[in-house]
């Protein structure tokens, strides 16, 4: 009876996880209807997402520095930072969400690294980043000058 009891529960939490699996496999090959911008870590963003105050409801926008994104899609998370009234604040936004509206890229940042949780030690104007040029390579080239021979 015991075995039997267990093997039913067993097969019900199969094909439970077949079914999501099923759902999450379509949503992977199911293109987003948002068109996302591409950006990445360093990037100045404004995320737009949506917030329910009792029955009503509105759009706030949310303005920071990409520090971390976590996952693959369709479960990729990202991390925004800002400083509010000499204060760090931190959200962390999952991508394909319907809450969030939309994402725009406000400035490009050039860093080395692929989580910036550095800045969280940082105050005032060292948390500022270097923007990224367009049209340039990521890595500067170095300019060797001649050197003129001493004349004897």
């Amino acid at each position: 009876m015991k075995n039997r009891l267990i093997a039913l529960i067993e097969a019900q939490q199969t094909a439970k996880v077949a079914a999501l699996n099923k759902n999450q496999s379509e949503l992977i090959k199911q293109p987003s209807e948002r068109a996302i911008p591409p950006f990445q870590v360093g990037d100045t963003i404004d995320v737009h997402f949506w917030i329910e105050l009792g029955e009503k409801g509105r759009t706030q926008v949310f303005n920071g520095t990409v520090i971390a994104i976590k996952g693959e899609k369709p479960d990729e998370f990202i991390t925004v930072r800002r400083i509010v009234q000499g204060e760090g604040v931190e959200r962390i936004f999952p991508l394909l969400s319907p809450r969030v509206a939309k994402i725009e890229v406000k400035k490009t940042g050039s860093v080395r690294r692929a989580k910036l949780y550095y800045l969280r030690d940082r105050v005032g104007k060292a948390t500022r980043i270097k923007e990224r040029k367009k049209g340039t390579a990521t890595t500067p080239k170095k300019v060797h000058k001649k050197v003129k021979p001493v004349a004897k």
